[in-house]
């Protein structure tokens, strides 16, 4: 069996010009270079098998070439998808009371705005948060209702200007 130090100096007198290999197949260094790390990591966690192969070198890059031609075939099948699909449809814009109530929600202590979160928008029951948050039933009670409190706080404070801006359009209109 070959030592850390052994394919530690593997790694370094290899990695280039296996990156540079998969660079050529996939034209993109960052994956490339993703694939020859994501290589190396399964030899080290086999080391004790792979040291001792004459040339481990040639199962990095079996392995490194076999996890390109894997994401090759990936990103045909999404071409493929998105050929047949179109484009997306266009999102439309966030409506006024959607930027309101973000910017509350915002201004909220994460416990709370994770309650309020998941009670209004993702419709679960209080038993069901308490499950995934780990708190009890009260205790998301408590949350939602300091949550609602707050929210009208700070929901009343943007209505206010909201309000002048209606009453100057409308006095301009009138005047």
């Amino acid at each position: 069996m070959r030592s850390e130090a052994e394919f530690i100096a593997l790694y370094d007198a290899r990695f280039s010009d296996l990156s540079a290999q998969l660079y050529a197949y996939t034209a993109d260094s960052t994956e490339a270079q993703d694939l020859v790390q994501e290589a190396f990591l399964r030899a080290w966690q086999r080391w004790e098998k792979i040291g001792t192969y004459d040339d481990p070198i040639a199962w990095v890059r079996r392995v490194a070439w076999n996890l390109a031609m894997s994401r090759h075939r990936r990103l045909a099948v999404v071409r493929r998808f998105l050929a047949k699909s179109g484009p997306p449809e266009p999102h439309p814009g966030m409506s006024p009371d959607h930027v309101a109530l973000v910017t509350a929600l915002r201004k909220l202590p994460d416990k709370q705005r994770r309650a309020l979160v998941l009670h209004y928008l993702a419709d679960m029951p209080i038993a069901e948060i308490a499950r995934e948050t780990g708190a009890k039933e009260g205790t998301v009670k408590s949350w939602l209702h300091r949550g609602r409190t707050e929210m009208a706080k700070h929901l009343t404070e943007i209505e206010p200007g909201i309000e002048a801006e209606r009453e100057r359009k409308e006095t301009s209109r009138h005047g």
